[in-house]
């Protein structure tokens, strides 16, 4: 979806679920010419300005900057001084836009992009360097000195945000969790920026106990995707199998068979990403932490599957020691009388069991 679509789409489930549009914070992720290394950088960056335009018409707010991959005729890899002077290019068209639309600018930003790769990494990880705080310290004055010469100086409070690494990613299987003590150091240096905080990417998969350690040492916007999309997975698996335990095959909505097969007739979202054997092949293609299986969901195929599955466990009650063979967390609630034992509200609470715990690590501690 091009941005005002996407906008529209959220604003609209917004509107059905009686939640205040104001309450909504859109943000554009890595915006610069990623989507287009194979151009030269010219061109390239032609295509990020009208990304960038588009995203800021449309009423993103959070504007991620990230000029750091190189084109066909650049250099590998970039300086900091070529990465932030193109992202202080997008950001004088940012904030040009934004004025142009809506009067002033009220943008705030993101920089940085020393990241892992999206959606996971490819190989089996044991242990990542974290970000130095030279590293980090380099890569801000780069950018005010870019800024400067754009005459961008005074936005600078409004960079909100450095990415960084402080030691989290996944694989398919292993989650690297964060160790405090090895990011004290850059912990400590983002504090003499007064109004800068760390954004950590591939948080997803870490324990509650991480996550709280994060913010706690200043790594205060932390991202999830594929955890999330994980645990819909998880849910649908899950009733899936109930399913098949309430009803004749012929009547079920064969789910997992359907999503395998769409899977593998359009392997293009997975096989670049999964490796070895066939049937290592199936495991990660259902149970991999990556969760390639997210770009499926859409699929006319596999959503007709799903809708089929709900509406087969809809009519009756799903019995409790079925919930509580395939849904444990969700049985306690549901007994608890918290919870209604549908299958659209067992999905559902499944997922914010996760969201929850990005809720409470985020939260202010009173008693810290």
């Amino acid at each position: 979806m091009p941005p005002a679509d996407f906008r529209d789409f959220v604003c609209r489930l917004a509107d059905q679920l009686h939640f205040p549009q104001s309450m909504l914070i859109l943000g554009g992720d890595h915006l610069g010419p990623n989507r287009w290394q194979t151009l030269p950088s010219a061109e390239a960056m032609a295509h990020a300005d009208d990304l960038i335009k588009s995203y800021v018409a449309a009423g993103f707010k959070k504007i991620h900057l990230d000029c750091s991959m190189s084109c066909a005729d650049d250099p590998i890899p970039l300086t900091d001084a070529i990465v932030a002077a193109r992202a202080a290019r997008l950001a004088k068209i940012a904030e040009d836009t934004c004025r142009e639309h809506f009067g002033e600018s009220d943008l705030v930003y993101v920089i940085g992009t020393e990241v892992p790769v999206p959606g996971g990494a490819h190989e089996t990880l044991t242990e990542l360097a974290v970000t130095t705080p030279k590293a980090a310290q380099d890569t801000l004055q780069a950018h005010q000195d870019a800024f400067a010469a754009q005459g961008l100086s005074d936005i600078w409070p409004r960079i909100i945000a450095l990415v960084v690494q402080p030691g989290v990613e996944f694989d398919h299987t292993n989650v690297i969790d964060y160790q405090p003590q090895k990011a004290v150091a850059l912990s400590k240096m983002v504090e003499a920026y007064d109004t800068l905080i760390f954004e950590a990417h591939s948080t997803d998969y870490q324990t509650p106990h991480a996550l709280r350690e994060l913010v706690v040492d200043h790594f205060a916007i932390l991202k999830v995707g594929p955890a999330l999309t994980f645990a819909l997975r998880e849910a649908l698996f899950s009733l899936a199998a109930v399913e098949e335990e309430l009803l004749p095959a012929k009547a079920c909505s064969g789910l997992r068979h359907v999503l395998e097969n769409v899977m593998l007739d359009r392997p293009e979202y997975w096989q670049s990403h999964y490796h070895g054997d066939g049937n290592a092949r199936r495991l990660a293609r259902g149970y991999s932490y990556s969760d390639r299986v997210r770009y499926y969901w859409p699929d006319k195929q596999i959503d007709n599957a799903f809708d089929s599955l709900v509406r087969n466990l809809a009519d009756d009650p799903i019995p409790l020691p079925l919930i509580s063979q395939y849904l444990p967390l969700q049985y306690a609630k549901v007994r608890e009388g918290t919870l209604k034992a549908t299958p659209r509200e067992l999905i559902i609470d499944h997922i914010q069991d996760i969201l929850r715990q990005y809720h409470d690590a985020c939260q202010r501690r009173h008693n810290a």
